[in-house]
């Protein structure tokens, strides 16, 4: 009973106003010009190939592409996982979804979210002086003290999860399309079981929904807004600051912006893309006029485009799964080929990441001449990098799958990872089982197929045993896997045994953990159930709710 007791207090004192976790921008003299801030911005659903800067035929990144000519750029990066919420707790808590027990998306009455056992790096951060802000996609629970707020940011605007998972009146572009949110006292009826007519999409702030269904038309607009004065009044405090934006792009639906009328006729895809890349120049504007010489600024996605969504869906550049999509189904988001977790990354932080460098790592992935090992890296990294960077130590009693990336980014090493582990995260097999394994320039699969195509095809799951293992140095496309019977399988696949082993042990001996999936329609977020689709929209939103409760000397919070 003692969360639905905590469910019912907060929602009595957010109706009212009253309740805001505090952010504490007051000025002190020990934190300024010590630590860096950083900025860690996720793309949803964009593909490897979207970004101009890693393939020649996307044209719509001006931005992002200045950035990384600026800065720094990953051709071999890679999700944690090939779905929204797993990428995302392995992005917050540096482990594998085995090790925090997320291991697949989390739904609109979903109990749980991200263990409450597990630290993210936000609570790190905060522990360590910082003002922590998250503006976006969250999709790690919203219920009780799974909210955001509760998870080490102070400040929260955004929508709880992907903004598919519930109806608006501005529904954009999706495949097949989705109805707008009913209007009057009859409830319209869904074309298609993935389209929700129920309950309208919720944008919070912090603890209040603030407006329901949220206008997706200028939800980037907003998100722009409420990053810029967020770090304006971080910057001005003297505090050290973390801001983690979860776009909503590239997902589905598309807005429909005033950038879809291409005279290109490229499409909706390529208005979002130019929309994305719009807010991207907006925030590292803010940065650049505020905070330029002490902020690090680390832009990547959470997974591959979402294949089954045709036009709407992105590009995995030259990634194109072959050997899958001969025998049909997606090898992009889902999945464990290279089109479902090699995402873009660029890193920016003027005067110390060293300008317009690229990571060698897809030069030997795919280049013919002396066969190297590659050098991935992951979003694992993000979590020890950020706090090695921030002087903060690693939460201790647990494991943890990434590696600093400090020498990478500032003294140029391509030294990354010797092995990335890939989980299944919705496609065949068993949700977060560890089915592919990348072992240097080579790459071994367990078990194949199960994601949808455009085409409406899902590969039949297959497993292998032995595996299916491909050269990517040779063999980017993952089209022909090596031959069993040839030396060079025979001398990876005692390795990757080896590997896999090891890894399967070393989780077995750490602590883990275990998210609850029960689900429950009384935790569905909702402003106003006695309207139909919880119709509200709080007319009072402004930049006072960033700044509004600042804790005073006393320890005690001032309004």
């Amino acid at each position: 009973m003692a969360w639905l007791l905590l469910k019912v207090l907060l929602v009595g004192v957010t109706f009212l106003g009253c309740l805001y976790p505090l952010v504490n921008f007051c000025f002190n003299e020990e934190t300024r010009g010590q630590k860096p801030n950083f900025m860690i911005i996720l793309a949803d659903d964009m593909g490897w190939g979207d970004l101009g800067a890693n393939w020649a035929e996307t044209k719509d990144t001006a931005n992002l592409d200045k950035m990384a000519a600026e800065g720094m750029r990953f051709v071999d990066f890679h999700a944690a996982a090939s779905t929204c919420s797993p990428s995302r707790a392995s992005l917050l808590t540096g482990r594998l979804g085995l090790r925090n027990g997320v291991t697949h998306n989390f739904a609109v009455t979903s109990v749980g979210g991200l263990p409450l056992n597990e630290t993210t790096l936000a609570e790190v951060l905060q522990q360590a002086g910082y003002v922590t802000g998250m503006i976006g996609k969250w999709h790690l629970g919203h219920h009780s003290s799974y909210h955001p707020n509760f998870r080490g940011f102070d400040y929260y605007f955004g929508i709880p999860y992907s903004h598919d998972m519930g109806c608006t009146d501005t529904p954009g572009y999706n495949h097949p399309p989705c109805p707008a949110c009913p209007r009057g006292d009859r409830p319209s009826r869904s074309p298609d079981r993935d389209c929700y007519t129920d309950v309208a999409l919720p944008l919070y702030e912090n603890l209040n929904i603030v407006e329901q269904p949220v206008n997706l038309s200028r939800l980037a607009w907003e998100y722009a807004e409420k990053a810029t004065q967020f770090i304006q009044h971080a910057s001005t405090s003297g505090r050290p600051f973390l801001l983690y934006v979860g776009l909503a792009h590239m997902h589905v639906p598309l807005p429909e912006t005033q950038l879809s009328a291409d005279p290109r006729g490229r499409g909706p895809y390529a208005a979002g893309l130019r929309e994305l890349d719009s807010l991207m120049g907006q925030i590292k504007d803010t940065v650049d006029r505020t905070a330029k010489e002490n902020t690090f600024v680390w832009f990547t996605g959470d997974n591959g485009p979402w294949a089954q969504k045709c036009e709407l869906a992105g590009s995995v550049g030259p990634f194109t799964g072959s050997w899958q999509v001969r025998r049909g189904g997606s090898p992009a988001k889902q999945t464990t080929w290279e089109g479902g977790h090699r995402v873009p990354a660029v890193a920016y932080w003027p005067g110390r990441i060293p300008t317009n460098v690229t990571s060698t790592a897809l030069l030997r992935a795919w280049d013919p001449g002396p066969r190297l090992s590659c050098s991935p890296r992951s979003v694992l990294d993000v979590f020890p990098t950020v706090l090695a960077l921030a002087g903060a130590r690693l939460p201790r009693g647990r494991r943890f799958d990434g590696l600093d990336a400090s020498e990478v980014l500032f003294d140029r090493s391509q030294t990354g990872h010797r092995v990335l582990f890939h989980p299944n995260s919705g496609a065949a097999g068993e949700y977060g089982a560890l089915q592919t394994v990348r072992l240097e320039r080579y790459k071994a699969f367990f078990v194949t197929g199960g994601a949808k195509a455009c085409d409406g095809s899902v590969g039949p799951e297959q497993q292998h045993e032995p595996p299916l293992i491909f050269n990517l140095e040779d063999d980017g496309a993952e089209a022909v896997p090596l031959e069993p019977g040839s030396a060079e399988y025979q001398s990876v696949l005692p390795r990757v045994r080896e590997v896999l082993a090891d890894v399967l042990q070393d989780i077995a001996d750490d602590h883990i953990s275990k998210a609850d999936y029960t689900q429950d329609p009384s935790v569905t977020p909702c402003c106003n159930p006695h309207r139909i689709a919880c119709r509200c929209r709080t007319t009072s939103r402004t930049d006072v709710a960033v700044s509004r409760n600042v804790r005073s000397e006393t320890g005690k919070f001032t309004p």
